[in-house]
């Protein structure tokens, strides 16, 4: 089994066990691959949705990965500690709005759809908590914005009810969908968007850490 595995930014690549001395093998469009594990063939590509989507595309159809799993870090829109881990349930693309014509908050055209599929979440909870990795289940909304306490974020909460906010995952999951690859994610709580206090995380730690666990997996 071949497996992509998929960061936004080059520090949340890096903090792969083993990953600063990894040089990469090819570069794709000005994407860099490497060979993160016999199998696993790892990239960041870029932050926000068009980068996430352009890079998930050539892990399908240029490296014919099986499945793709995507790791980084997300803003909480709940109660849930920073440095919590999260397996994605679905994603929403909360920056899609043709409601004016009639469709609902978030369907995106062609697919025609509002919520997309995660391979198998709550078995993925499982396997994490077998190996000692506890995690929580929830939607993520995805969006070409980065959340900040405000009425947007508000908005995007009472909408779309996810856990999470953050920039990529939803433009991968739906380029999986279309290449019928299976995806998973997980992400690392950074900050508490609505809290009294956006307060962030050691961002190398919870890189480290979260990094351990998708290797793990």
């Amino acid at each position: 089994m071949k497996i992509g595995l998929q960061f936004a930014m080059p520090a949340e690549f890096h903090a792969l066990p083993g990953a600063k001395e990894l040089e990469a093998f090819e570069t794709v469009s000005g994407v860099p691959f490497y060979e993160a594990a016999p199998g696993i063939i790892a990239c960041a590509g870029g932050v926000s949705k068009v980068n996430a989507a352009m890079a998930a595309e050539i892990l399908c159809l240029k490296y014919g990965v099986d499945m793709i799993v995507n790791a980084g870090v997300a803003g909480c829109l709940t109660e849930l500690p920073t440095g919590s881990l999260v397996v994605a349930e679905d994603f929403v693309q909360h920056d899609v709005d043709t409601s004016a014509i009639g469709d609902p908050v978030g369907l995106v055209s062609t697919v025609n759809r509002v919520s997309f599929p995660t391979w198998k979440p709550e078995r993925c909870v499982e396997l994490l908590a077998a190996l000692g990795r506890k995690a929580a289940l929830g939607r993520v909304a995805t969006g070409d914005w980065f959340a900040v306490r405000s009425d947007r974020a508000i908005f995007i909460r009472d909408t779309f009810h996810p856990l999470l906010t953050e920039m990529e995952g939803g433009a991968i999951a739906q380029v999986c969908l279309r290449n019928d690859v299976p995806f998973m994610a997980l992400k690392s709580v950074s900050d508490c968007v609505l809290g009294d206090h956006n307060i962030y995380f050691d961002f190398p730690k919870a890189m480290k850490d979260m990094n351990e666990a998708v290797m793990d997996f």
